[in-house]
Protein backbone atom coordinates (compact mmCIF):
# COMPACT_ATOMS: atom_id res chain seq x y z
CA UNK A 1 0.00 0.00 0.00
CA UNK A 2 1.30 3.16 -0.82
CA UNK A 3 1.64 5.96 1.73
CA UNK A 4 1.65 9.93 1.07
CA UNK A 5 4.52 11.78 1.89
CA UNK A 6 3.16 13.09 4.99
CA UNK A 7 2.87 9.56 6.22
CA UNK A 8 5.98 8.67 5.59
CA UNK A 9 7.59 11.59 7.33
CA UNK A 10 5.43 10.79 10.59
CA UNK A 11 6.66 7.15 9.76
CA UNK A 12 9.92 8.19 9.67
CA UNK A 13 10.09 10.56 13.02
CA UNK A 14 8.68 7.29 14.51
CA UNK A 15 11.42 4.78 13.31
CA UNK A 16 14.00 7.62 14.66
CA UNK A 17 12.44 7.31 18.29
CA UNK A 18 11.07 10.23 18.57
CA UNK A 19 8.12 10.50 21.40
CA UNK A 20 7.91 14.88 21.48
CA UNK A 21 7.29 17.44 18.40
CA UNK A 22 7.35 21.19 18.98
CA UNK A 23 5.58 23.45 17.05
CA UNK A 24 1.96 24.49 15.48
CA UNK A 25 0.49 24.54 12.38
CA UNK A 26 -0.62 26.66 9.45
CA UNK A 27 -1.14 25.88 5.43
CA UNK A 28 0.94 23.99 3.95
CA UNK A 29 2.41 21.54 6.81
CA UNK A 30 -1.54 20.47 7.08
CA UNK A 31 -1.39 17.46 5.60
CA UNK A 32 1.52 16.83 8.08
CA UNK A 33 -0.15 17.59 11.13
CA UNK A 34 -3.29 15.23 10.05
CA UNK A 35 -1.33 12.43 9.70
CA UNK A 36 0.69 13.60 13.07
CA UNK A 37 -3.25 13.24 15.11
CA UNK A 38 -2.79 9.80 14.38
CA UNK A 39 0.40 8.93 15.57
CA UNK A 40 1.71 8.02 19.21
CA UNK A 41 4.26 10.75 19.05
CA UNK A 42 2.94 13.62 21.44
CA UNK A 43 2.15 17.29 19.75
CA UNK A 44 3.50 20.33 22.16
CA UNK A 45 1.25 23.02 21.19
CA UNK A 46 3.33 25.85 21.40
CA UNK A 47 2.60 29.53 20.76
CA UNK A 48 4.91 30.97 18.58
CA UNK A 49 7.79 29.04 16.66
CA UNK A 50 10.51 30.28 18.15
CA UNK A 51 9.42 28.85 21.51
CA UNK A 52 9.13 25.44 19.43
CA UNK A 53 12.85 25.59 18.65
CA UNK A 54 13.82 26.24 21.99
CA UNK A 55 12.13 23.83 23.49
CA UNK A 56 13.28 21.20 21.16
CA UNK A 57 16.99 22.30 22.13
CA UNK A 58 16.03 22.12 25.53
CA UNK A 59 14.93 18.92 25.45
CA UNK A 60 17.82 17.62 23.34
CA UNK A 61 20.46 19.26 25.93
CA UNK A 62 18.91 17.70 28.80
CA UNK A 63 18.22 14.16 27.36
CA UNK A 64 21.19 14.23 25.03
CA UNK A 65 18.42 12.66 21.90
CA UNK A 66 17.48 15.03 19.34
CA UNK A 67 14.85 17.57 19.69
CA UNK A 68 12.13 18.14 16.66
CA UNK A 69 10.23 20.96 15.53
CA UNK A 70 7.53 21.00 12.72
CA UNK A 71 6.17 24.36 11.56
CA UNK A 72 4.49 25.84 8.41
CA UNK A 73 6.26 28.22 5.91
CA UNK A 74 7.02 31.78 5.53
CA UNK A 75 7.26 33.64 8.83
CA UNK A 76 7.16 30.42 10.34
CA UNK A 77 9.69 29.34 9.21
CA UNK A 78 11.92 32.25 9.77
CA UNK A 79 10.28 32.00 13.20
CA UNK A 80 13.03 29.56 13.36
CA UNK A 81 15.45 31.58 12.73
CA UNK A 82 17.21 32.69 16.54
CA UNK A 83 16.38 28.89 17.95
CA UNK A 84 18.50 27.49 14.51
CA UNK A 85 21.15 29.60 15.39
CA UNK A 86 21.35 28.84 19.16
CA UNK A 87 21.62 24.94 18.44
CA UNK A 88 24.01 25.66 16.11
CA UNK A 89 26.27 27.89 18.25
CA UNK A 90 26.13 25.17 21.37
CA UNK A 91 26.35 22.14 18.96
CA UNK A 92 22.91 20.75 19.75
CA UNK A 93 21.48 18.12 18.13
CA UNK A 94 17.68 19.34 16.67
CA UNK A 95 15.76 18.83 13.58
CA UNK A 96 13.49 21.38 12.21
CA UNK A 97 11.15 20.43 9.63
CA UNK A 98 9.34 23.41 7.67
CA UNK A 99 6.46 23.73 5.33
CA UNK A 100 6.74 25.09 2.17
CA UNK A 101 4.53 26.11 -1.27
CA UNK A 102 4.25 23.98 -3.79
CA UNK A 103 7.39 22.87 -5.40
CA UNK A 104 6.62 24.52 -8.75
CA UNK A 105 5.39 27.47 -6.74
CA UNK A 106 9.26 27.77 -5.42
CA UNK A 107 10.58 31.36 -6.56
CA UNK A 108 7.59 32.58 -7.65
CA UNK A 109 7.01 34.97 -4.47
CA UNK A 110 4.42 32.53 -3.41
CA UNK A 111 2.00 33.22 -0.31
CA UNK A 112 4.24 32.63 2.95
CA UNK A 113 6.96 31.63 0.69
CA UNK A 114 10.65 32.73 2.03
CA UNK A 115 13.95 30.32 0.72
CA UNK A 116 14.07 29.17 4.46
CA UNK A 117 16.81 26.75 2.96
CA UNK A 118 19.10 30.12 1.59
CA UNK A 119 18.43 32.11 4.93
CA UNK A 120 19.37 29.20 6.93
CA UNK A 121 22.45 27.23 5.58
CA UNK A 122 24.87 29.76 7.88
CA UNK A 123 22.97 28.35 10.50
CA UNK A 124 22.46 25.17 10.44
CA UNK A 125 24.75 21.89 10.11
CA UNK A 126 22.67 21.20 7.18
CA UNK A 127 19.46 21.54 5.36
CA UNK A 128 17.79 19.58 2.88
CA UNK A 129 14.57 20.59 0.36
CA UNK A 130 12.76 17.69 -0.49
CA UNK A 131 11.85 17.49 -3.77
CA UNK A 132 10.45 14.06 -4.45
CA UNK A 133 8.29 11.51 -2.55
CA UNK A 134 10.85 8.96 -2.93
CA UNK A 135 13.37 10.64 -1.27
CA UNK A 136 11.75 11.69 2.19
CA UNK A 137 12.90 8.72 4.24
CA UNK A 138 16.41 8.54 3.08
CA UNK A 139 16.43 12.53 4.05
CA UNK A 140 14.95 12.37 7.57
CA UNK A 141 17.68 9.29 7.83
CA UNK A 142 19.97 11.56 6.59
CA UNK A 143 19.12 14.41 8.53
CA UNK A 144 18.79 12.63 12.72
CA UNK A 145 22.35 11.05 11.34
CA UNK A 146 23.93 14.31 10.51
CA UNK A 147 22.42 16.04 13.47
CA UNK A 148 23.15 13.85 15.99
CA UNK A 149 26.94 12.63 14.72
CA UNK A 150 30.87 14.24 14.39
CA UNK A 151 30.03 17.58 16.35
CA UNK A 152 26.14 17.94 16.46
CA UNK A 153 23.79 20.60 15.26
CA UNK A 154 21.09 21.46 13.58
CA UNK A 155 19.41 19.97 10.52
CA UNK A 156 16.37 21.90 8.69
CA UNK A 157 14.11 19.99 6.60
CA UNK A 158 12.40 22.38 4.22
CA UNK A 159 9.09 19.86 3.34
CA UNK A 160 7.14 21.32 -0.11
CA UNK A 161 2.99 20.63 0.43
CA UNK A 162 2.44 18.82 -2.55
CA UNK A 163 5.40 16.01 -1.61
CA UNK A 164 3.43 15.52 1.27
CA UNK A 165 0.49 14.66 -0.79
CA UNK A 166 2.02 12.22 -3.42
CA UNK A 167 2.29 8.79 -2.64
CA UNK A 168 4.92 6.02 -3.19
CA UNK A 169 5.93 2.90 -1.36
CA UNK A 170 7.73 3.66 2.02
CA UNK A 171 11.22 1.99 2.58
CA UNK A 172 12.92 2.17 5.56
CA UNK A 173 16.92 2.64 5.11
CA UNK A 174 18.72 0.70 7.16
CA UNK A 175 22.20 1.95 6.96
CA UNK A 176 23.53 5.69 6.31
CA UNK A 177 26.20 6.50 3.94
CA UNK A 178 27.07 10.02 3.13
CA UNK A 179 29.98 9.95 0.69
CA UNK A 180 30.86 13.84 1.95
CA UNK A 181 30.60 13.42 5.50
CA UNK A 182 32.20 10.28 7.30
CA UNK A 183 32.57 11.59 10.27
CA UNK A 184 36.01 10.53 12.24
CA UNK A 185 35.85 9.53 16.39
CA UNK A 186 39.54 10.57 15.97
CA UNK A 187 41.86 11.32 13.11
CA UNK A 188 45.24 9.77 12.03
CA UNK A 189 48.15 10.01 14.91
CA UNK A 190 46.11 10.75 17.88
CA UNK A 191 47.52 8.19 20.00
CA UNK A 192 51.17 9.85 19.16
CA UNK A 193 49.74 13.20 19.89
CA UNK A 194 48.22 11.99 22.94
CA UNK A 195 51.86 10.66 23.92
CA UNK A 196 53.06 14.39 23.59
CA UNK A 197 50.16 15.26 25.67
CA UNK A 198 50.76 12.82 28.56
CA UNK A 199 54.67 14.00 28.24
CA UNK A 200 53.90 17.53 28.64
CA UNK A 201 51.57 17.02 31.44
CA UNK A 202 53.74 14.66 33.66
CA UNK A 203 56.42 17.25 33.16
CA UNK A 204 54.25 20.42 33.87
CA UNK A 205 54.63 22.50 37.20
CA UNK A 206 51.02 24.47 37.35
CA UNK A 207 48.77 22.71 34.73
CA UNK A 208 45.53 23.64 34.39
CA UNK A 209 42.62 21.50 33.09
CA UNK A 210 40.20 23.65 30.95
CA UNK A 211 36.56 21.62 29.88
CA UNK A 212 33.84 22.74 27.70
CA UNK A 213 30.92 21.75 26.80
CA UNK A 214 32.58 19.29 24.02
CA UNK A 215 33.17 17.04 27.20
CA UNK A 216 29.11 17.00 28.33
CA UNK A 217 28.15 16.55 24.50
CA UNK A 218 30.30 13.28 24.03
CA UNK A 219 29.30 11.97 27.56
CA UNK A 220 32.89 11.89 28.84
CA UNK A 221 31.81 12.89 32.95
CA UNK A 222 33.28 9.72 34.09
CA UNK A 223 37.18 10.10 32.03
CA UNK A 224 36.52 13.80 33.43
CA UNK A 225 36.46 12.37 36.70
CA UNK A 226 39.25 10.26 36.16
CA UNK A 227 41.66 11.88 34.91
CA UNK A 228 41.19 14.56 37.56
CA UNK A 229 41.62 11.82 40.18
CA UNK A 230 44.91 10.34 38.68
CA UNK A 231 46.29 13.79 38.06
CA UNK A 232 45.34 16.17 41.10
CA UNK A 233 45.44 18.63 38.02
CA UNK A 234 42.73 21.41 39.30
CA UNK A 235 39.79 21.96 36.56
CA UNK A 236 37.98 25.42 35.40
CA UNK A 237 34.98 24.96 33.07
CA UNK A 238 33.36 27.33 30.55
CA UNK A 239 29.83 28.17 31.17
CA UNK A 240 28.21 24.88 28.81
CA UNK A 241 30.93 22.81 30.50
CA UNK A 242 29.02 23.23 34.33
CA UNK A 243 28.35 20.45 35.81
CA UNK A 244 30.93 17.42 34.05
CA UNK A 245 33.02 17.75 37.63
CA UNK A 246 31.70 18.28 41.08
CA UNK A 247 31.85 22.43 41.77
CA UNK A 248 32.26 21.65 45.34
CA UNK A 249 35.47 19.35 44.91
CA UNK A 250 38.84 20.85 45.94
CA UNK A 251 40.16 20.45 42.57
CA UNK A 252 37.31 22.51 41.44
CA UNK A 253 37.87 26.25 40.31
CA UNK A 254 34.39 26.65 39.00
CA UNK A 255 33.68 28.62 35.65
CA UNK A 256 36.68 30.92 34.26
CA UNK A 257 36.41 34.18 31.77
CA UNK A 258 34.61 37.03 31.96
CA UNK A 259 32.40 36.43 35.17
CA UNK A 260 34.51 33.45 36.32
CA UNK A 261 36.23 33.22 39.33
CA UNK A 262 39.39 34.93 40.51
CA UNK A 263 41.11 32.00 41.53
CA UNK A 264 40.49 30.02 37.82
CA UNK A 265 41.35 33.01 36.04
CA UNK A 266 44.71 33.24 37.96
CA UNK A 267 45.00 29.67 37.40
CA UNK A 268 45.09 29.65 33.80
CA UNK A 269 46.96 33.31 33.43
CA UNK A 270 49.84 31.17 35.39
CA UNK A 271 49.85 28.09 34.20
CA UNK A 272 52.22 26.42 31.96
CA UNK A 273 50.45 23.63 30.62
CA UNK A 274 46.64 24.06 29.90
CA UNK A 275 44.99 21.39 28.54
CA UNK A 276 41.79 22.28 26.85
CA UNK A 277 38.76 19.54 26.50
CA UNK A 278 36.37 20.06 24.22
CA UNK A 279 35.91 23.67 24.16
CA UNK A 280 36.40 26.43 21.63
CA UNK A 281 38.24 29.42 22.88
CA UNK A 282 36.01 31.75 22.84
CA UNK A 283 36.27 35.49 23.22
CA UNK A 284 34.39 35.35 26.95
CA UNK A 285 36.87 32.97 28.06
CA UNK A 286 39.77 33.86 26.75
CA UNK A 287 39.65 37.95 27.73
CA UNK A 288 42.11 39.83 25.85
CA UNK A 289 43.80 36.58 23.44
CA UNK A 290 47.22 38.36 23.19
CA UNK A 291 47.61 38.47 26.87
CA UNK A 292 45.83 34.76 27.08
CA UNK A 293 47.59 32.08 29.18
CA UNK A 294 51.15 34.17 28.19
CA UNK A 295 53.27 31.48 29.62
CA UNK A 296 51.36 27.86 28.84
CA UNK A 297 52.19 25.38 26.19
CA UNK A 298 48.30 24.02 24.82
CA UNK A 299 47.08 20.52 24.83
CA UNK A 300 43.85 21.32 22.87
CA UNK A 301 41.14 17.86 22.05
CA UNK A 302 38.35 18.37 19.64
CA UNK A 303 36.22 16.41 17.69
CA UNK A 304 36.24 19.69 15.49
CA UNK A 305 39.68 20.31 13.44
CA UNK A 306 38.21 24.01 12.82
CA UNK A 307 37.98 24.75 16.21
CA UNK A 308 42.17 24.23 16.89
CA UNK A 309 44.47 26.93 16.96
CA UNK A 310 41.53 29.19 15.75
CA UNK A 311 41.79 31.98 18.16
CA UNK A 312 44.94 30.65 20.38
CA UNK A 313 48.07 28.95 18.97
CA UNK A 314 47.68 25.14 19.99
CA UNK A 315 51.00 23.18 20.63
CA UNK A 316 49.44 19.69 20.69
CA UNK A 317 46.29 19.67 18.83
CA UNK A 318 44.40 16.32 19.28
CA UNK A 319 41.63 15.73 16.81
CA UNK A 320 39.11 13.25 17.97
CA UNK A 321 35.92 13.07 20.18
CA UNK A 322 36.78 14.07 23.77
CA UNK A 323 35.47 10.56 25.12
CA UNK A 324 37.66 8.35 23.18
CA UNK A 325 40.78 10.43 23.84
CA UNK A 326 40.20 11.36 27.45
CA UNK A 327 39.79 7.43 27.85
CA UNK A 328 43.41 6.64 26.12
CA UNK A 329 44.80 9.73 28.07
CA UNK A 330 43.88 8.07 31.30
CA UNK A 331 45.95 5.24 30.35
CA UNK A 332 48.91 7.38 29.89
CA UNK A 333 49.49 9.23 32.95
CA UNK A 334 49.05 6.67 35.45
CA UNK A 335 52.78 5.83 35.99
CA UNK A 336 53.95 8.81 37.57
CA UNK A 337 51.61 12.21 38.92
CA UNK A 338 52.90 15.73 38.00
CA UNK A 339 54.60 17.51 41.17
CA UNK A 340 52.20 20.07 41.49
CA UNK A 341 52.26 20.27 45.11
CA UNK A 342 53.53 24.18 45.20
CA UNK A 343 50.79 24.83 42.19
CA UNK A 344 48.08 23.56 44.32
CA UNK A 345 49.10 25.63 47.49
CA UNK A 346 49.42 28.62 45.24
CA UNK A 347 45.79 27.38 44.43
CA UNK A 348 44.38 27.16 47.45
CA UNK A 349 45.86 30.94 48.69
CA UNK A 350 44.48 32.41 45.86
CA UNK A 351 40.93 30.84 46.90
CA UNK A 352 41.28 32.01 50.35
CA UNK A 353 42.21 35.47 49.38
CA UNK A 354 39.45 36.22 46.50
CA UNK A 355 36.53 33.74 47.78
CA UNK A 356 32.98 34.24 45.64
CA UNK A 357 31.29 36.99 47.34
CA UNK A 358 27.81 38.45 47.35
CA UNK A 359 26.71 42.07 49.34
CA UNK A 360 24.25 40.01 51.61
CA UNK A 361 23.93 42.41 54.25
CA UNK A 362 20.53 44.09 55.17
CA UNK A 363 16.80 43.04 53.50
CA UNK A 364 17.42 43.27 49.89
CA UNK A 365 17.13 40.63 47.98
CA UNK A 366 20.40 39.97 46.59
CA UNK A 367 19.86 37.50 43.31
CA UNK A 368 22.88 35.63 44.03
CA UNK A 369 21.33 34.83 47.21
CA UNK A 370 17.95 33.54 45.57
CA UNK A 371 20.16 31.38 43.56
CA UNK A 372 22.17 29.94 46.31
CA UNK A 373 19.57 29.00 48.50
CA UNK A 374 17.62 26.99 45.35
CA UNK A 375 20.85 25.21 45.17
CA UNK A 376 20.53 24.39 48.82
CA UNK A 377 16.97 23.28 48.73
CA UNK A 378 17.18 21.39 45.88
CA UNK A 379 20.83 19.75 46.92
CA UNK A 380 22.39 20.78 43.58
CA UNK A 381 20.59 18.08 41.53
CA UNK A 382 18.28 19.93 39.63
CA UNK A 383 18.34 20.95 36.14
CA UNK A 384 18.81 24.32 35.94
CA UNK A 385 17.72 26.77 32.97
CA UNK A 386 18.33 30.03 32.40
CA UNK A 387 17.52 32.97 29.77
CA UNK A 388 20.48 35.85 29.46
CA UNK A 389 21.91 38.52 30.96
CA UNK A 390 23.15 38.86 34.99
CA UNK A 391 20.63 35.80 36.15
CA UNK A 392 22.34 33.81 33.91
CA UNK A 393 26.05 34.52 35.76
CA UNK A 394 24.59 34.66 38.72
CA UNK A 395 23.43 31.20 37.85
CA UNK A 396 26.74 29.86 36.91
CA UNK A 397 28.29 31.49 40.11
CA UNK A 398 26.12 30.33 42.43
CA UNK A 399 24.27 27.08 41.90
CA UNK A 400 27.10 24.65 42.42
CA UNK A 401 26.75 22.32 39.62
CA UNK A 402 27.89 18.64 40.18
CA UNK A 403 25.97 16.52 37.37
CA UNK A 404 26.18 17.00 33.27
CA UNK A 405 23.26 18.00 31.02
CA UNK A 406 22.34 19.93 34.41
CA UNK A 407 23.05 23.82 33.25
CA UNK A 408 21.44 24.60 29.82
CA UNK A 409 21.66 28.16 28.59
CA UNK A 410 22.37 29.94 25.53
CA UNK A 411 26.26 30.10 25.45
CA UNK A 412 27.40 30.90 22.31
CA UNK A 413 24.43 33.12 20.93
CA UNK A 414 22.86 34.70 24.25
CA UNK A 415 20.05 34.45 23.60
CA UNK A 416 17.61 36.54 25.35
CA UNK A 417 14.15 34.74 26.04
CA UNK A 418 15.67 31.25 25.62
CA UNK A 419 15.35 30.11 29.71
CA UNK A 420 11.62 29.72 29.35
CA UNK A 421 10.91 27.53 26.65
CA UNK A 422 13.88 25.73 26.79
CA UNK A 423 13.37 24.67 30.38
CA UNK A 424 9.55 23.36 29.54
CA UNK A 425 11.40 21.21 27.11
CA UNK A 426 13.69 20.26 29.30
CA UNK A 427 11.13 19.16 31.47
CA UNK A 428 8.93 16.95 28.78
CA UNK A 429 12.24 15.29 28.13
CA UNK A 430 12.81 14.44 31.84
CA UNK A 431 9.65 14.24 33.62
CA UNK A 432 11.73 12.96 36.77
CA UNK A 433 13.94 15.38 37.20
CA UNK A 434 13.45 19.01 39.03
CA UNK A 435 13.67 21.47 36.33
CA UNK A 436 14.45 25.28 37.51
CA UNK A 437 13.94 28.20 35.07
CA UNK A 438 16.20 31.31 36.29
CA UNK A 439 15.06 34.23 34.42
CA UNK A 440 14.92 38.26 34.76
CA UNK A 441 12.41 39.94 33.69
CA UNK A 442 13.81 41.61 30.54
CA UNK A 443 14.71 37.91 29.08
CA UNK A 444 11.77 36.31 30.52
CA UNK A 445 9.24 38.78 28.49
CA UNK A 446 10.67 37.81 25.06
CA UNK A 447 8.85 34.12 25.36
CA UNK A 448 6.11 34.61 28.10
CA UNK A 449 3.50 33.37 25.74
CA UNK A 450 4.51 30.37 26.19
CA UNK A 451 2.79 30.25 29.47
CA UNK A 452 0.59 28.69 27.66
CA UNK A 453 2.02 25.72 26.82
CA UNK A 454 3.65 25.59 30.44
CA UNK A 455 -0.63 25.65 31.72
CA UNK A 456 -2.26 23.45 29.20
CA UNK A 457 0.76 20.44 29.39
CA UNK A 458 0.96 21.03 33.12
CA UNK A 459 4.79 21.22 32.73
CA UNK A 460 5.88 21.37 36.35
CA UNK A 461 8.71 23.91 35.71
CA UNK A 462 9.88 25.83 38.68
CA UNK A 463 10.28 29.80 37.23
CA UNK A 464 11.96 32.38 39.19
CA UNK A 465 12.16 35.60 37.83
CA UNK A 466 15.07 38.10 38.72
CA UNK A 467 13.13 41.21 38.44
CA UNK A 468 14.81 44.47 38.86
CA UNK A 469 13.53 46.73 36.42
CA UNK A 470 16.23 46.73 33.81
CA UNK A 471 17.63 44.84 31.09
CA UNK A 472 20.86 43.99 33.93
CA UNK A 473 23.78 43.66 31.90
CA UNK A 474 23.27 46.69 29.90
CA UNK A 475 22.27 48.42 32.67
CA UNK A 476 25.68 47.14 34.27
CA UNK A 477 27.95 47.58 31.22
CA UNK A 478 25.72 51.57 31.52
CA UNK A 479 27.32 51.78 34.85
CA UNK A 480 30.48 51.10 34.67
CA UNK A 481 31.49 52.45 30.97
CA UNK A 482 29.21 54.88 30.32
CA UNK A 483 29.01 57.04 33.23
CA UNK A 484 25.17 55.94 34.71
CA UNK A 485 23.68 56.89 30.95
CA UNK A 486 20.87 54.34 31.01
CA UNK A 487 19.59 54.79 27.56
CA UNK A 488 17.11 52.09 26.52
CA UNK A 489 17.60 49.94 29.64
CA UNK A 490 15.26 50.85 32.22
CA UNK A 491 12.27 48.56 31.40
CA UNK A 492 10.22 48.43 35.46
CA UNK A 493 7.58 50.84 34.31
CA UNK A 494 6.88 48.88 31.09
CA UNK A 495 6.69 45.56 33.56
CA UNK A 496 3.39 43.86 33.81
CA UNK A 497 2.31 42.83 36.59
CA UNK A 498 3.75 39.44 36.87
CA UNK A 499 1.82 37.24 39.35
CA UNK A 500 -1.65 39.01 37.85
CA UNK A 501 -0.48 38.13 34.35
CA UNK A 502 0.81 34.46 35.33
CA UNK A 503 -2.46 33.63 37.49
CA UNK A 504 -4.33 34.37 34.45
CA UNK A 505 -2.93 31.35 32.87
CA UNK A 506 -3.93 29.55 35.98
CA UNK A 507 -0.64 28.83 36.82
CA UNK A 508 0.62 29.69 40.32
CA UNK A 509 2.24 32.79 41.06
CA UNK A 510 4.43 33.87 44.12
CA UNK A 511 5.66 37.13 44.68
CA UNK A 512 8.62 38.19 46.86
CA UNK A 513 9.85 41.57 48.22
CA UNK A 514 11.67 40.57 51.69
CA UNK A 515 14.78 38.58 52.20
CA UNK A 516 12.87 36.33 55.10
CA UNK A 517 10.52 35.15 51.72
CA UNK A 518 12.85 33.88 50.06
CA UNK A 519 13.47 30.11 51.50
CA UNK A 520 9.76 29.67 52.37
CA UNK A 521 8.67 30.83 48.72
CA UNK A 522 11.34 28.44 47.12
CA UNK A 523 10.29 25.70 49.47
CA UNK A 524 6.16 26.36 48.54
CA UNK A 525 7.25 26.14 44.56
CA UNK A 526 9.35 22.84 44.91
CA UNK A 527 6.34 21.54 46.86
CA UNK A 528 3.76 22.53 44.22
CA UNK A 529 3.10 20.09 41.68
CA UNK A 530 1.98 22.17 38.77
CA UNK A 531 3.79 24.98 37.09
CA UNK A 532 4.94 28.71 39.08
CA UNK A 533 6.48 31.02 38.39
CA UNK A 534 7.95 32.98 41.46
CA UNK A 535 8.67 37.20 41.12
CA UNK A 536 11.82 37.85 43.02
CA UNK A 537 12.24 42.11 43.82
CA UNK A 538 15.50 41.81 43.73
CA UNK A 539 18.12 45.04 44.50
CA UNK A 540 18.30 47.30 41.10
CA UNK A 541 21.36 47.64 40.60
CA UNK A 542 23.55 44.21 41.84
CA UNK A 543 26.23 44.10 39.82
CA UNK A 544 28.06 40.60 38.54
CA UNK A 545 31.42 40.47 40.11
CA UNK A 546 34.03 39.07 39.39
CA UNK A 547 34.24 41.08 36.37
CA UNK A 548 37.07 41.37 33.24
CA UNK A 549 35.76 43.93 31.10
CA UNK A 550 36.44 43.86 27.34
CA UNK A 551 39.85 44.26 26.31
CA UNK A 552 41.39 43.62 29.34
CA UNK A 553 43.58 40.04 30.59
CA UNK A 554 41.92 37.73 32.35
CA UNK A 555 43.83 38.27 35.72
CA UNK A 556 42.86 42.31 35.13
CA UNK A 557 39.49 41.82 37.18
CA UNK A 558 37.06 44.47 38.83
CA UNK A 559 35.21 43.27 41.88
CA UNK A 560 32.95 44.54 44.38
CA UNK A 561 34.21 46.91 47.05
Amino acid sequence: MKLTGAQILIKCLEKEGVKHVFGLPGGVILPTYDVLYDSKIKLILTKHEQGATHMADGYARATGRPGVCLVTSGPAATNTVTGLATAYMDSVPLVCITGQVTTNAIGSDAFQEVDIVGITRPITKHNFLIKDVRDIARIVREAFYIATTGKPGPVLIDFPVDVSRAKTDFVWPKDVFIRSYQPDVECPGVEEQLQKAADLIRASKRPVLYVGGGAIISGAEKEIREFVQKTGIPITTTILGLGIFPETHASSLRMLGMHGTHFANYAVQNADVLIGIGARFDDRVTGNVAKFAPHAKVIHVDIDPSSISKTVRVHVPVVSDVKSAMEKLNCLVTDKRPDIEGWLAQIAAWKQKHPMKYDAAGQKIHPAYVIEQIGELTQHKAIVVTGVGQHQMWAAQWYRFDRPRTMLTSGGLGTMGYGFPASIGAQLGKPQETVICIEGDGSFQMTMTELATAAYHKVPIKVFIMDNGYYGMVRQWQELFYKRRYSGSVIGPTNPDFVKLVGAYGILAIRIREKKEVIPAIKKALAHKGPVVVQCLVSKEANVYPMVPAGNALDQIMDMA
